[in-house]
């Protein structure tokens, strides 16, 4: 049995263990690959500094490299009896090179092991989100494009309002989406900052080369205050699921459009059939499932940021196990996004759209507003023009001219879809993923 890397002469009691692990083996699976980054990069800094002698380090590096290919081919488990991630590594160091493997965590505590490593792994999680809504994004404007002179209602308070266009609908989110991933790349640069080195939370008396594990790992800076890199767990996790969850705010509104414009009373929109499920009564059933399990998933997600809230909101400064319960809520969320982008994404490419929705009678009044511009351009106040058609309308003589001319930017006849598109491409332009694929292929190299 492997003891524990804390455990002195006293056994802690089995029932005891169990509580106090809990799901923490589950969740530390998500942490290897980034568990054993973090060591590369700290047992380089202790090379650096006369705490390992250049030999001790290839045969630490070679393992280490050994390791996190086992995490890259699936093979690598945190075994029964192992409390975490990090246990395990040093396990599987020390009985491959002996007492060796015990020198890794010199000068570390597992609180900035466990802080590293969720940022490291979180980093990779946004990257994966960030390219997955950029092509939601390009998905959307390209549609918006292909249906931009296709005519739809615009609703308020669920009355018929204005005319819109699928142009504008689908371009919408897209831009929505934007702003989300500039919400996105604040969460981001929160977490590339390096809290390795803030040990428990008060720093170390080795004397250790912050930077060069920030360089390393191709953090733009460290947490530069050791109490406040311990602070900072929960705080990242809570931020990061924030943008998260704006994320998830656009995409389950888009949903929620989606469940709409579908059904017969709507008929704007229609899904293929394979993308459809059936009811076990009622033969003529095609129902938008994907989309409604995409609303509630995404409304789920939301609740996560007041989740880890909860858990931290009552915490003084340190650290305290209460952070553990974290991981639980955080970690899994990133597959369950990425899940509801994809299938988002394949279903926008799919939907074909009705294009002579407006030839519906229904929709005769959707085009007051623009006699009433019609009329004042012609030289009529506003308002005795707005009294005019209302009045045609209660009498039942008004007309409507289907024509609708619209050219300021963002409008019907003006999307400006390729100033979204350049917005977008700026914000994805500041995250500078980049700079960190580099740093981290030096260090696997």
């Amino acid at each position: 049995m492997a003891s524990k890397i804390w455990e002195k002469n006293i056994q802690v009691d089995k029932k005891i263990e169990q509580y106090t692990v809990g799901r923490d083996r589950e969740m530390d699976a998500f942490l290897a690959a980034s568990d054993v980054l973090g060591s590369m990069a700290h047992i380089t800094m202790l090379e650096s500094v006369g705490l390992l002698q250049h030999e001790e380090l290839s045969l630490l590096l070679a393992e280490l490299k050994n390791i996190y290919a086992a995490v890259e081919a699936g093979t690598f488990r945190i075994e029964d009896d192992v409390e975490d991630v990090h246990s395990q590594v040093e396990l599987l160091l020390t009985r491959r090179l002996g007492d060796l493997g015990k020198k890794i965590h010199s000068g570390r505590s597992r609180n900035d092991q466990v802080l590293v490593d969720l940022k490291i792994h979180t980093r990779s999680e946004i990257e994966s989100l960030v390219e997955r809504t950029d092509r939601l994004i390009e998905v959307l404007l390209a549609q918006s494009e292909r249906y931009k002179n296709v005519l739809l209602p615009g609703y308020t308070h669920f009355q018929i309002a204005m005319p819109s266009s699928f142009g504008l609908w689908f371009a919408a989110y897209a831009e929505g989406l934007a702003d989300d991933l500039q919400l996105m790349q604040a969460a981001w640069k929160i977490t590339n900052r390096n809290p390795l080195g803030s040990a428990a939370g008060y720093g170390s008396s080795f004397p250790l080369n912050r930077q060069l594990t920030t360089d390393l790992l191709g953090f733009d800076t460290m947490n530069y205050n050791v109490v406040y890199a311990q602070m900072g767990r929960g705080k990242m996790e809570r931020t990061v699921a924030t943008a998260m969850a704006a994320i998830a705010a656009t995409v389950a509104r888009l949903a929620y459009d989606a469940c709409l414009y579908n059904s017969q009373n709507f008929g704007f929109i229609r899904l293929p059939d394979q993308f459809t499920t059936g009811s076990s009564i009622m033969p003529h059933k095609k129902n938008p499932d994907v989309f409604e399990l995409t609303r509630a998933k995404c409304n789920k997600l939301q609740g996560i940021p007041q989740q880890i809230t909860l858990i931290t909101n009552n915490l003084p400064s340190g650290y305290f196990r209460d952070l553990q319960l974290i991981k639980e809520v955080f970690l899994p969320a990133f597959a369950e996004l990425n899940d509801i982008l994809d299938m988002t994404t394949m279903m926008m490419e799919s939907i074909t759209v009705n294009e002579n929705i407006l030839d519906d009678p229904r929709y005769d009044y959707l085009f007051s507003v623009e006699t009433v511009n019609r009329l004042t351009l012609s030289g009529v106040a506003f308002r005795d023009a707005y009294k005019q058609v209302g009045m045609d309308i209660e009498a039942g003589n008004y007309q409507p001219d289907r024509t609708v001319n619209h050219t300021h930017e963002g409008s019907i006849g003006n999307l400006c879809n390729d100033r979204i598109r350049e917005y977008k491409n700026e914000i994805l332009t500041g995250f500078g993923f980049e700079r960190v694929q580099k740093a981290l292929a030096e260090l696997l190299k």
